[in-house]
């Protein structure tokens, strides 16, 4: 008469006499609790100046951002080269590649023009009480001959040493179109790159699992190192790039869906959701790129065509980073410069902003991008030096945005196209980074009889 032990609790994860079920928290709320967690942590460690806080705080945080980047220059280099030849599996794939690479240019474009409206109605460099004394030139500048010549790599092992993302694109753009060119006899290179790029996915969703935990360090640190003063030198400018990344973010995205796409914004909103937080928390658009290709696949984009859009987005796609921030700071910047800018160094912002994004390359900061601008312009590079203080607090907004638009980009492609699954697009909602372990044994705790 005995019965089989695990059959109390197997299959329905139900409460039962035996055990009784931890209550799984969503993905999402965990994150929540991390900022609310970070800002109050933060506040304690600065307010009562509690050292060992502090330095805990940056650890986890820092620790956490080092986990991300260390899968960050294998990630690039298999993903491209895998999306590359998937291509070959996609209908009208040249097709395709050239309307994503377009809606990029057009977003980009709309991007920077919202920036430049919001800079030169609010004046963010006037009253802030900033000097030129103030600034400092950075340690690297960016330059449009350092951005050409700097896309071919040396030797193959410096660009992954020292995380040249560009040039890893490089490589990994010429071996992919190497191996459709020969076809089968590239095949167990293929093989083998997709098996490596699955473990490293792999191995990603596992750091992004300690995402809630990372933000407590990134927040609480942003706090407790830089509190709320900083923030009110700067606080026209923040306000600014908060509400630039918000139009596009909530006002310029849902209406192309509307328009373009002809799908429900709000269906978009809560399928990308998952993405869009972590990659606020996380401030990298590389980092956030395994969990941006799956719900972009689960919003309906073919599977073959969002390997391709999602990578080739995660490093050339910065709507934040590289369009609203650097036209905002460089007015903010000639403001405080007492530089006059015109109507051709207007129209300069943006054509660096819809051609150099992929300097950015989706690593943490723009500053690379913003260099590229003030040169461009002839603005003292003194002028990073200013922006460097308060650029975390920014970048989650501006990373937010571009992965939202790494998103958004294949869904209207895939809806004008007509490749889009409706049924898919109508019912995403789900976070998946939970569903990532919905297959799990259920988590049990034995209760005595």
């Amino acid at each position: 008469m005995s019965a089989n032990p695990a059959s109390a609790t197997a299959g329905t994860g139900r409460q039962s006499g035996s055990g009784f079920r931890i209550p799984k928290v969503p993905f999402w709320a965990q994150i929540v609790a991390g900022l609310v967690l970070g800002v109050l942590l933060g506040w304690l460690a600065r307010s009562y100046d509690i050292g060992w806080l502090y330095t805990t705080l940056d650890k986890v945080g820092h620790i956490f951002v080092q986990l991300l980047k260390l899968a960050v220059a294998p990630l690039v280099f298999f993903a491209i080269l895998v999306s590359i030849t998937n291509l070959r599996k996609v209908n009208n794939a040249a097709r395709l590649a050239t309307r994503t690479l377009l809606w990029f240019m057009i977003t980009s474009l709309i991007a920077v023009a919202i920036g430049l409206a919001i800079g030169l109605i609010t004046n963010p460099g006037a009253g802030t009480g900033l000097t030129p004394k103030d600034g400092a030139k950075p340690d690297h500048a960016g330059s449009w001959l350092d951005f050409l010549t700097g896309i071919v790599p040396e030797n193959v092992i410096t660009p992954f040493t020292e995380l040249n993302v560009l040039q890893i694109v490089f490589m990994a753009a010429v071996a992919g179109i190497a191996a459709l060119q020969l076809g089968e006899k590239a095949q167990p290179i293929l093989t083998l790159s997709e098996s490596i790029l699955e473990l490293l996915q792999k191995a990603l969703w596992w750091v992004i699992r300690l995402a809630p935990l990372g933000t407590v360090g990134l927040i609480g640190y942003a706090i407790a190192d830089y509190g709320w003063d900083l923030i009110g030198k700067y606080a026209t400018f923040t306000v600014d790039v908060y509400v630039g990344c918000a139009l596009v973010l909530f006002g310029v995205y849902p209406l192309l869906l509307a328009t373009v796409a002809k799908v429900n914004p709000l269906q978009f909103f809560k399928g990308a959701w998952p993405a869009i937080q972590l990659a606020f928390v996380s401030r990298s658009s590389v980092g956030t790129m395994p969990v941006t290709q799956k719900v972009t696949e689960r919003l309906g984009v073919p599977k073959e065509y969002a390997s391709f859009s999602v990578p080739f987005g995660a490093t050339t796609k910065m709507d934040g980073c590289a369009a609203i921030y650097p036209a905002l700071a460089a007015i903010f910047i000639a403001q405080i410069f007492d530089v006059q800018l015109g109507v051709g160094d207007y129209i300069l912002i943006a054509f660096v902003s819809v051609i150099g994004s992929a300097a950015t390359a989706g690593l943490t900061g723009a500053t690379v991008m913003l260099t590229l601008t003030l040169s461009t312009l002839g603005l003292p590079l003194e002028g990073v030096g200013l922006l460097m203080a308060i650029d975390p607090i920014l970048d989650m907004m501006r990373t937010a945005t571009n992965v939202a638009g790494q998103a958004l980009i294949p869904v209207i492609v895939s809806a004008r196209e007509k490749i889009l699954d409706l049924d898919a697009y109508n019912s995403a909602s789900s976070s998946p980074v939970d569903d990532e372990v919905r297959d799990a044994e259920p988590v049990s705790v034995p209760v005595a009889a």
